[in-house]
């Protein structure tokens, strides 16, 4: 009677058999699909400690910063960029509730980054030294000679104004504020001189700064307030 009892009972058994493999089969799409999810959660948390990661080593370089400056200062973050031809500004979070006033230097962790021409309430802006319309005072860091850095209204190009072909400038010399004028502070490196173009008509050499700022890249700067002397 065993085989007899087996065939009339083995459709029972292969029912019990699918409905655990069914129920096993939709466990297991359940824990994959909650697995999958977790590791999409993970793949964004590791995204965001990567972007924080590279941010705070940002920080800390544009904190270190502070060790060459002999100045008060105080950490921005470029909120927006003005949208107009030819114009190279930037908008930052702090405004006149934090003591900002026009006129003040904006630094980055490489060097200077430009200038506060306009204050709000909670916001400034700040005209980068590239910018076609603006001029610092700078002096070579190699031998002192003086001059001037005008912007070009290219992002990777500055130009010294004036600079007589018998000037002591070479490719490589450290361009850095000079502190006439008093606007900018003296010791801000400014740019490295790339080129020196001597035209045999001209009384003036065509001398060619890169900027040591990171003016397309900088998403924090440094707002530069009185120094031990209370000068700006």
């Amino acid at each position: 009677m065993s085989p007899l009892q087996f065939i009339a009972e083995a459709p029972y058994f292969i029912g019990n058999a699918a409905g655990d493999l069914f129920a096993t089969r939709t466990g297991m799409l359940e824990k994959n699909a909650q697995l999958s999810r977790q590791i999409l959660e993970l793949s964004q948390l590791s995204q965001q400690y990567l972007a924080l990661k590279t941010e705070n080593e940002r920080l800390r370089e544009l904190l270190g910063s502070q060790a060459r400056v002999p100045a008060e200062v105080m950490i921005a973050e470029l909120v927006g960029v003005i949208p107009a031809p030819n114009t190279h500004q930037i908008i930052i979070d702090k405004g006149a509730v934090d003591g900002v006033m026009i006129g003040q230097a904006v630094i980055d962790a490489q060097g200077l980054f430009g200038q506060i021409v306009a204050v709000d309430q909670y916001s400034s802006r700040v005209l980068l030294i590239t910018d076609a319309s603006h001029a610092v005072p700078v002096q070579v860091n190699r031998n002192g000679v003086r001059s001037i850095a005008g912007g070009t209204g290219q992002l990777d190009r500055l130009e010294l104004e004036n600079v007589p072909v018998t000037a002591d400038i070479r490719e490589g010399d450290l361009v850095e504020t000079s502190g006439l004028g008093g606007r900018f502070p003296p010791g801000y490196p400014v740019g490295l001189v790339d080129s020196v173009i001597i035209e045999p008509t001209s009384p003036f050499a065509m001398v060619s700064v890169r900027p040591s700022a990171q003016l397309d890249r900088s998403r924090h700067v440094l707002i530069v307030f009185a120094d031990s002397e209370g000068e700006t």
